[in-house]
């Protein structure tokens, strides 16, 4: 049983020992691909392989026809939107995700984010403070839920909506549960997205739900870049000078944000919400126990292509 990790941007080396002491205690053999940057490479490592890490590494149906042994890819992380479903399913090939083991890593991420944010990306003039300040948690998963408990610590008043959490379950958080999106957008002077990239969510932060934030509006996003409408947000950051938007990915219209608000927008030079050593760590092992759990016991708990 042969366990490729193909990682384009590689584990440390302290996560690929982890892996190595899961994998081969499992009496699997284990491959590494690091650094690679030809698809081709990608192509000729996966041919033998029956199981495959990966990161941000994309696995689409080229991928899936190389690997003729394939049984099984773990996304070392929650998104898992580089990894062509479809085809994994119509392959016969077991997808996961590793949910919440980088989840502190990107709240805390979005902490920065905000400090930076309200006190004017530290360019020596007076700012504000997060205590007292309403918080809106846009997706309540194991992001949404590490958000809330550091905004609890900074004294803030949360709040959060997800169509598919239960309100007693954001409730028992100690977080307000509103009835509706909008409602929260209307509340908050700071919103956090947590949602993933799907059609029902793609360009569905836009004018619309921004529009209703209270004056002071700061916008965090560190999710996915496709799930704003950035035309819109353009548009109305120019009509409102009293928005901020600071995001852990470049949105594709990048360049067009800092050139119009440079005093009012940040993005990270590159998606940074996990580039944590623990959450590095603890995302690589998981993976490799997900895989030895499939192979040994047909484990399919955290499986995303049902």
């Amino acid at each position: 049983m042969k366990v490729l990790v193909a990682t384009s941007k590689p584990f440390a080396k302290v996560a690929v020992d982890g892996i190595r002491e899961v994998i081969e205690g499992a009496g699997f053999e284990l491959a590494l691909l690091e650094k690679y940057t030809e698809k081709s490479a990608l192509l000729a490592a996966v041919a033998d392989a029956d199981a495959i890490i990966i990161r941000s590494d994309i696995i689409d149906d080229e991928v899936f026809n190389a690997a003729k042994q394939l049984k099984i890819v773990v996304r070392a992380g929650a998104g898992y939107d580089n990894v062509d479903l479809t085809s994994a399913t119509a392959h016969g090939v077991c997808v996961m995700n590793t949910p919440g083991q980088n989840a502190n890593a990107v709240a805390e991420l979005v902490f920065g984010l905000m400090v930076y944010a309200v006190r004017n990306f530290y360019n020596g003039t007076s700012g504000i403070e997060l205590m007292g300040k309403k918080l809106g948690i846009h997706a309540f998963g194991n992001v949404g839920r590490n958000v809330a408990r550091i905004a609890k610590g900074f004294g803030m008043d949360v709040y959060a909506y997800d169509a598919y959490c239960p309100k007693e379950v954001i409730e028992a958080a100690g977080v307000h549960a509103v009835d509706s999106v909008e409602e929260m957008y209307r509340t908050c002077q700071f919103i956090s997205l947590h949602l993933p990239a799907t059609d029902e969510t793609k360009k569905s932060i836009g004018r619309t739900l921004v529009s209703l934030m209270p004056k002071g509006a700061v916008l965090v996003n560190s999710a996915r870049k496709e799930i704003i409408n950035e035309d819109e947000l353009i548009q109305l950051m120019q009509e409102r000078d009293d928005m901020k938007f600071v995001s852990d990915i470049a949105p594709a219209a990048s360049d067009k944000f800092a050139e119009l608000f440079a005093d009012r927008f940040f993005a990270t030079p590159k998606k940074m919400g996990a580039q944590t050593a623990e959450a590095n760590i603890n995302a690589g092992i998981a993976a490799a126990k997900q895989i030895v759990g499939f192979i040994n016991e047909g484990c399919t708990k955290f499986m995303v292509n049902r």
